[in-house]
């Protein structure tokens, strides 16, 4: 199970929110760079960059944060946030980013996706953020009528290869991912990639999403508060792949 620590930019700061809400964020970084740099020495090599502002607006705002990291780091980045158009899907490939998530575009414009897929399958990753089991949409601000399951079921027989899901209720809370729905994913859903993000809190959490076989599992608050070190999650994905 890969380990994948999130970096997530409001006007230029890597920052974190509890439940998604806007209000309720604190800032760790200036400059995302920094920590992703940290994440690099510590020798993990994926990352997980949000553009929260562009989730928001609906249009790519942290552009050159992506580009920065994605030129003085070897690590490969999965970037979502704004991504609403071909020209920025393309502009978030141009900056570097190996992977692009489609959330909020999946619901609202499913034709539009379905072309990515046909030129970019295997570098899409579908985002299935949900509360109370439904998915929720424009940078967790909006509820869609869509389960989640069915959701990620449709969009798998579409051609997605892989999903992060988050629980939004868990996000932020350190009090534990959403290890039912991760389990309730794995056994009504085959043939996807299923990477855990939202609530994770300690290294346990690590082990215990490990022993449900996912693909990867996303870490934000429990590293920038404390809860989890570097070398920890590092371990952790060293562990994985025993």
């Amino acid at each position: 199970m890969r380990i994948i620590p999130a970096v997530d930019i409001i006007n230029g700061e890597c920052v974190r929110l509890t439940k998604g809400d806007y209000e309720a964020k604190k800032s760790y970084f200036k400059d995302p760079l920094e920590v992703a740099k940290r994440f690099e020495a510590a020798g993990l090599s994926r990352l997980h960059l949000v553009d929260l502002d562009g989730a928001k607006s609906g249009e790519i705002k942290n552009l050159k944060t992506l580009e920065r990291i994605c030129s003085n780091t070897s690590l490969t980045v999965d970037f979502g946030g704004g991504v609403k158009s071909t020209d920025a899907l393309e502009t978030a490939f141009n900056a570097g980013a190996s992977f692009v998530t489609c959330g909020s575009i999946a619901v609202n414009n499913p034709t539009l996706v379905l072309s990515w897929l046909d030129k970019y399958s295997t570098k899409l990753i579908l985002g299935a953020d949900c509360k109370d089991r439904l998915i929720m949409t424009f940078g967790w601000l909006e509820k869609s009528e869509c389960d989640v399951i069915d959701f990620i079921s449709s969009w798998v027989e579409k051609g997605f290869k892989t999903c992060i899901s988050t629980d939004i209720s868990k996000d932020g809370m350190l009090s534990g991912p959403a290890f039912e729905l991760y389990e309730d994913i794995s056994k009504k859903i085959k043939g996807i990639d299923v990477i855990a993000s939202g609530g994770i809190s300690s290294f346990e959490d690590l082990l215990r999403l490990k022993k449900q076989n996912l693909y990867g599992a996303i870490v934000g608050k429990a590293y920038y508060e404390g809860n989890l070190t570097l070398e920890e999650l590092k371990e952790a994905e060293c562990l994985q792949n025993e």
